[in-house]
């Protein structure tokens, strides 16, 4: 038997003893050659791009990314996006039922029109599903044809509303001059009895959507009103101050707006 003294040296020749093909079959061997990017890759990519602009998680951002391009375009023309939309309606319309209606006629609801009542699909599909840099007199041209259709899940959820008891107010980054147009696309695709409809006026003119949206709720918490619930597409129409009891973010992976 070897003495207690030597078993050091007994375990440092054994350790060293080790073939080192095996020794090393421990540690996380990194690949030596970078894979060939393929479309599931965008498509993973693209897919986790959109989880980070829904959840604001990747803040600032102009333009999607030129890989996206096909990935956005199968979202938005496909079920993915009616499904997503028709979920946060539910969630929204299940809070809602849950509210006491105070009968006084001052339980409010807010919705944003852009993508969240009206979809502006038709535009888009002409201008790179958000892949383009905007241009407002283009886009101006199209609301002014009035013909953006109805969100199926949001015409639902404030026909809802409105039996609920709710008093609905319509606040869009849409500017004053913009007003006929504005009310006559609604109309046509099937939403009415609006309390009002707020717009952008001269002076509010260059204020970030979260100012101005987070002002005019201010106002109507001033005159009386609870905003039990917010509903919008953008995270703008939604932070803030004056905020919602409830907000609701509609899915988007077009275009952001601070």
């Amino acid at each position: 038997m070897a003495s207690v003294r030597h078993r050091p040296l007994l375990l440092l020749i054994t350790l060293l003893a080790i073939p080192t093909s095996l020794s090393s079959q421990s540690i996380i061997q990194m690949p030596t050659k970078r894979h060939r990017v393929s479309a599931s890759d965008d498509s993973l990519f693209c897919d986790s791009w959109r989880f980070s602009v829904e959840t604001n998680d990747a803040g600032t951002w102009s333009n999607i990314p030129s890989r996206c391009v096909g990935f956005v375009q199968n979202y938005m023309t496909g079920d993915r996006y009616l499904s997503d939309s028709a979920a946060v309606a539910n969630f929204s319309l299940s809070f809602a039922k849950g509210v006491t209606i105070g009968g006084d006629g001052k339980d409010a609801w807010v919705f944003d029109i852009d993508e969240t009542l009206l979809s502006n699909l038709p535009y888009y599909q002409a201008h790179g599903f958000g892949s383009e840099t905007f241009d407002e007199a283009s886009f101006d041209e199209w609301v002014e044809l009035a013909e953006a259709p109805a969100l199926p899940a949001s015409l639902n959820l404030y026909s809802q509303l409105e039996r609920l008891g709710f008093k609905i107010f319509l606040l869009t980054g849409r500017s004053e001059y913009q007003r006929n147009a504005t009310a006559k696309n609604l109309l046509v695709a099937g939403y009415n009895n609006w309390e009002r409809l707020l717009l952008r006026g001269p002076s509010d003119q260059g204020t970030l959507a979260t100012v101005f949206k987070s002002q005019k709720r201010s106002n109507l918490i001033n005159e009386g009103y609870r905003i039990h619930g917010s509903s919008g597409d953008q995270w703008s129409d939604l932070v803030g101050f004056a905020i919602a009891q409830r907000s609701f973010k509609l899915p988007n992976p077009m275009y952001y707006i601070a």
